[in-house]
């Protein structure tokens, strides 16, 4: 484990560095360079239990940052462009994807769950992105993260109606219904319920200075980020849904600066090795040329899926910024790779369709960033307004 992590940790650094250098994004390198040491090419780190617990916990951390970034109150104002992206986020893709595996003669399982698979967004890349150029704080930012916690929890109802029809034959309404309360409440609850609280406990754990260096308000932050993940994986949602709502509990705190230079060591520990291991994932040698020709196919419509649909419900904000929320939701990333790796283990889809959704995640994730940087400019996207003054 301790030679695992010596691999990842200084390959991440050395190609994170690199690529700055090079004027591209940092998490393009630690992708390309988890391909490189992965069993593809040098084999010199494998999947495991062990690294695949630490890449969740890498993206978990990365959310509740982008959480503690995120204000509230801006994302709640751009919320209807953010529901508009996220449902023809999810729309287009699944048509799309589902049409293409019919034209291609899978059987009407794949076919479906290769849809469900397309609607998947790995908002964890384009924070990424966002955070490394500094562009949180715009409003392009923020329809993007609604959108991708909208888009979650649309993916996930579609996914279990899918696992459901495929491996019970059937729908249960009972249970859908029940997963899509619970996941509309989970996320009023910790807006309103959640944030008040936080906001009347924080300043009880900074009341005198000595406490500074126990840093209690951080072992607060990092027990309510695991117990929300936690709370989300229990209701069957992502657990960066409930990391990134952690996150906005504290955004507005009077702590939070001081939370978010906290937070950075484990940032730069956790997150890069993350992007590595997604790279890892990719096997080159379940490749044939059939399986290469569809994959290509399955990821050209993953990507003209997302800037359609995406683009198309954030084209109030202008051509610009709808071009850029379509490429920033493109990504599948680790959520893609989680739902293909379900229909496998499901018996839903075939190896070689598997390999096919592996690469289409892959491409998507590396294929964002370059494309989001140029569009990124100071010049081009207006920051989000200020909420200061407003009651």
């Amino acid at each position: 484990m301790l030679l695992d992590l010596f691999l990842l940790f200084v390959s991440a650094r050395l190609a994170g560095e690199l690529f700055a250098r090079l004027r591209q994004p940092a998490v393009v390198g630690e992708i390309l360079v988890g391909l490189l040491i992965g069993p593809s090419l040098l084999g010199l780190v494998r999947e495991t239990e062990f690294l695949s617990l630490f890449a969740e916990l890498g993206v978990v951390f990365l959310l509740f940052i982008v959480g503690l970034e995120t204000n509230p109150r801006e994302l709640w104002r751009v919320g209807r462009h953010s529901a508009a992206v996220a449902v023809l986020g999810v729309v287009a893709p699944f048509a799309l994807g589902y049409f293409l595996m019919q034209a291609l003669h899978h059987p009407t399982n794949e076919a479906l769950f290769v849809g469900a698979a397309l609607t998947a967004t790995s908002v964890g890349i384009t924070a990424r992105v966002l955070s490394d150029v500094g562009k949180l704080g715009t409003v392009v930012a923020r329809v993007i993260l609604g959108a991708a916690v909208f888009d979650d929890i649309l993916g996930i109802l579609v996914l279990a109606v899918i696992s459901a029809v495929a491996t019970e034959g059937g729908v249960s309404l009972p249970a859908i219904a029940l997963l899509a309360a619970e996941a509309i409440a989970f996320c009023v609850l910790a807006v309103l319920i959640g944030r008040p609280a936080v906001h009347r406990l924080s300043p009880r754990f900074w009341r005198h200075p000595q406490e500074a260096r126990r840093n209690p308000i951080f072992a607060l932050a990092v027990a309510l980020c695991l117990g929300f993940s936690l709370l989300a994986t229990t209701i069957k949602l992502a657990a960066i849904v409930g990391a990134f709502f952690a996150g906005i509990l504290f955004a507005e705190t009077r702590e939070a600066a001081e939370l978010r230079r906290s937070m950075d060591p484990i940032y730069a520990f956790f997150v890069p090795i993350f992007f590595v291991i997604v790279g890892t994932h990719v096997a080159l040698t379940t490749f044939t040329p059939t399986v290469l020709l569809i994959g290509l196919l399955i990821t050209l419509i993953a990507v003209l899926s997302k800037l359609l649909g995406c683009g198309l419900g954030a084209l109030p904000l202008g051509r610009r910024q709808a071009l850029t929320i379509g490429i920033g939701m493109v990504p599948r990333g680790e959520v893609g790779l989680v739902v293909a790796s379900l229909g496998l283990t499901r018996g839903i889809i075939s190896q070689d369709l598997y390999s096919m959704v592996v690469m289409m995640c892959v491409i998507t994730s590396i294929l964002a960033p370059p494309l989001l940087r140029p569009l990124l400019r100071p010049a081009q996207l207006p920051a989000a307004p200020s909420a200061e003054g407003r009651p």
